[in-house]
């Protein structure tokens, strides 16, 4: 796990310190209007059908305010009590979510897997599970969630997600897609929404980084899922009284594909950073964060022009771009890490 500083503000530190998209703002006023409460008015209600027609399949949409609960509340529809999920060791899940998953899940608990660039196999999975044995001595695993794009910026291709969601069925398991930068996912691979989450079983859909304000949305491809969810969701607290609100801003970004949009823009931000750092790289970029090995005498001179981001380990650091990174800054950024 990284090594966490606290920086002063400023550019590439997070994507979650980007500014809101003017038309999410618009579409918020626009809701500003009386309509019934929680997720009874008009804009929550026609969810379900806006991501049908992007996914190609049946699914409930449920809308939450925070990352952290999407993914949990997905889990909790496939995950009881004594069960388990098998995740990467580095999934946010595990690293960056508090506890929230045992909470959540009442205790349930998180089996790490092995890979690189944060992302895990059928053999890395096989490795994990196959041991246990199938008996109530040890923990079982009920389902499996990925990272797309993967906590290191590292995307899974479509085959890779199909032969992950092959061994879960296989083994009878859930299949849960953390889409957090799901956006930049899609955007870097040039494949549709579906062949993005490999026929999964619930994907949590994130906007908060990709211009959204307070609005993830937890889609669902199962009916009784999402009845158990909905049940959830109002038991955690995460029923909001004016969900229009929230869907509101679920509909701008999906307006005209501004969510990809957005993404490509990150991603090309990335991308003009990561040709300047060359052999920095410690990953591949494949989304909007790169990793880059940078002395600690190399991140001070960083600092010290201005550039704000998390020190990543010993020898390194992480930069991320977003939706309204400018050109300029990007470029900036470029030729001070090619001047080190």
């Amino acid at each position: 796990m990284a090594s966490l500083q606290s920086p002063s503000s400023g550019l590439f530190l997070s994507d979650n310190a980007a500014a809101v998209h003017p038309r999410v703002w618009a579409a918020m006023r626009a809701a500003d209007e009386a309509d019934a409460p929680y997720d009874n008015d008009a804009l929550s209600r026609e969810l379900d059908e806006r991501m049908e027609a992007l996914f190609g399949r049946e699914c409930a949409v449920l809308w939450v305010a925070t990352g952290t609960a999407a993914n949990c509340l997905a889990l909790a529809t496939m995950v009881q009590p004594h069960g388990a999920v098998v995740c990467h060791r580095e999934a946010h899940i595990e690293v960056d979510e508090g506890g929230a998953p045992g909470f959540f899940l009442h205790g349930a608990k998180l089996l790490l897997a092995e890979g690189d660039g944060a992302k895990v196999t059928p053999a890395t999975l096989r490795a994990v599970i196959d041991p246990i044995r199938d008996d109530v001595h040890q923990v079982q695993p009920h389902a499996v969630s990925v990272t797309q794009a993967s906590e290191y910026g590292r995307a899974y291709r479509p085959q890779e997600l199909a032969a992950i969601a092959a061994l879960a069925r296989g083994r009878s398991l859930g299949f849960h897609v953390d889409g957090a930068r799901f956006g930049n996912a899609v955007a870097f691979l040039g494949c549709s929404p579906a062949d993005a989450i490999g026929g999964a079983d619930a994907l949590s859909f994130g906007f908060v980084k990709n211009g959204g304000m307070s609005a993830e949305a937890v889609v669902l491809f199962d009916s009784a899922a999402a009845t158990l969810a909905r049940y959830r969701r109002k038991r955690a607290g995460h029923l909001q009284s004016k969900g229009r609100y929230m869907a509101a801003q679920i509909h701008a970004m999906l307006e005209d594909d501004l969510w990809l949009d957005n993404a490509r823009a990150a991603n090309a931000a990335a991308q003009e950073i990561a040709t300047a750092s060359g052999e920095r790289l410690l990953h591949p970029v494949e989304a909007n964060e790169l990793f880059v090995r940078l002395s600690a005498t190399e991140r001070e001179a960083l600092r010290a022009q201005g550039f704000a981001f998390y020190d990543w380990g010993v020898d390194a650091a992480r930069f991320v771009t977003a939706w309204n990174t400018p050109p300029d800054a990007a470029q900036a950024l470029a030729k001070a890490i090619a001047a080190l």
